[in-house]
């Protein structure tokens, strides 16, 4: 119990640190332990705290009943030395919960106790046969954001953060265009069983080679102030001692076009991904039978942002994602989002997460506002149904096999509201979603018949 509280308190203390700085410094220049300790330039030190509380009321998911409720927090600590073109890096991550209610399903998603997130070797230097030209090499254990971030990201809402373990090399040519090569093996994160993770138990992460992740993306601008970009990953993955997996040898492709906001002027970003290989529909050790794996992915938006002291920016979405049509054929065709985010598509994951990018279609509409340069908020709207009525609702595990029931999920309406109490240093931040079930949501066969559902959340981040 002592352990927790401190763990509570301690972001409070640091921003009652912090504060003085804000109500005293003139030029508002954030608060940096690195110039605190008066640290060489060639040194870099610098962290996060974020502390956030969440609520769910009426769980959605097939196996639980009831409201759950959270406190999670997430420290990091990066340390990077610099000697010319090489940088030597690491930086230290410890994601824990509390106040957790017996049954919620608290995972690695949330729990990653002491742990180290990154070790790395970075060189930078000149393409000689392109002046004006720069490389990027890093090797080590890293974390990595790739294009819209849909299928390869560093999480930002998530109490923990996806890591690898390998190469990364990146040339940004002069005309701006980029190229990027990885080749990487994920790093899975421990421990994974119930009991440990609630007691915030402390266990090392590692990698094996029996699940390897490459990939190319190249991304340049083109005429209009436009953007295009190409990607290609592969993704190879068996089983190993203890951890059965999907046994996933995936071959995805996507293309990516898009423009960034501007007032008074139209927005718009499209991506298409096609996805094949052989995986399996679960890890269960029963579940021995390679499938033909043939998929996709589709997201469209367009947008406006109005010339207006409220900066309102409208954006119309779409999101499309395929579902297994018949489970018991040998083909699954359900689309695999790999190691991407989606709480920006879809709102907030934590305990709640009610969609990924699987056996989803769906509209939305959000509508972004600044009411002053500290302060930002959305609110969003999206209507959800089953790409294949025969397929589940995945992160739910609702599912009618026969098809028979109808394929509208749910409803969702989300606001977030945003303040940077001291920019780069304190922001507070808080949250609402509220699912309205639809009829596969009330009606699937395994629902658990809970209705509608309400998950909101409040944190502070801290930036040093």
């Amino acid at each position: 119990m002592q352990l927790k509280t401190l763990t509570f308190h301690g972001p409070l203390m640091l921003a009652a640190l912090l504060t003085p700085s804000v109500a005293t410094a003139e030029d508002h220049q954030p608060w940096r332990l690195q110039q605190a300790l008066h640290l060489p330039q060639s040194l870099i030190l610098s962290g996060t705290h974020r502390t956030r509380y969440e609520t769910l009321s009426s769980q959605f998911r097939a196996t639980r009943n009831g409201s759950d409720q959270v406190l999670v927090t997430r420290t990091t600590l990066l340390a990077a030395l610099q000697r010319g073109r090489f940088t030597v890096g690491a930086e230290l991550m410890d994601s824990r919960a509390a106040l957790d209610d017996v049954g919620t399903p608290i995972s690695t998603g949330i729990v990653n106790s002491g742990e180290l997130l990154q070790a790395y070797v970075h060189l930078r230097g000149e393409d000689h046969f392109s002046p004006g030209s720069r490389t990027d090499l890093r090797i080590g254990r890293i974390t990595m954001d790739v294009g819209s971030r849909r299928f390869v990201a560093r999480n930002r809402y998530r109490n923990t953060i996806n890591a690898f373990t390998g190469i990364d090399w990146q040339l940004q040519r002069a005309g701006g265009s980029q190229l990027r090569a990885f080749f990487l093996l994920p790093v899975n994160r421990k421990p994974n069983t119930p009991a440990k993770l609630r007691n915030n138990d402390f266990e090392f992460d590692e990698q094996d080679s029996e699940v390897i992740f490459w990939g190319l993306h190249y991304a340049a601008t083109l005429p209009s102030d436009d953007h295009g970009e190409l990607l290609y990953f592969g993704l190879n993955e068996d089983d190993s001692t203890g951890r059965p997996t999907r046994n996933r040898k995936l071959t995805t492709i996507g293309v990516r076009l898009h423009r960034k906001p501007q007032l008074s002027r139209f927005d718009y970003q499209l991506e298409s991904a096609l996805q094949f290989g052989e995986s399996r529909t679960s890890t269960a050790a029963t579940n021995t039978t390679d499938l033909d794996h043939f998929a996709h992915f589709q997201h469209a938006e367009l947008g406006y942002s109005f010339d207006h002291p409220w900066r309102p920016r409208l954006i119309l979405q779409y999101d499309y994602a395929t579902g297994d049509d018949n489970p018991t054929d040998a083909d699954n065709e359900r689309f695999d989002t790999l190691f991407g985010a989606r709480r920006f598509d879809f709102g907030p994951t934590g305990i709640y997460g009610p969609f990924a990018r699987a056996n989803l279609n769906t509209p939305g509409l959000r509508l972004h506002l600044k009411p002053s340069a500290a302060i930002t908020t959305f609110i969003t709207y999206r209507a959800y149904w089953l790409a294949s009525d025969r397929d589940a609702w995945t992160t739910s595990h609702v599912q009618d096999p026969t098809g028979a029931t109808d394929r509208f999920i749910a409803q969702q309406i989300e606001a977030r509201l945003r303040w940077n109490v001291h920019p780069n240093n304190i922001r507070l931040e808080a949250g609402i979603a509220r699912l309205f079930a639809g009829k596969f949501m009330d009606n699937a066969p395994n629902t658990n018949g809970q209705g509608d559902a309400t998950y909101f959340y409040s944190q502070v981040t801290l930036s040093f």
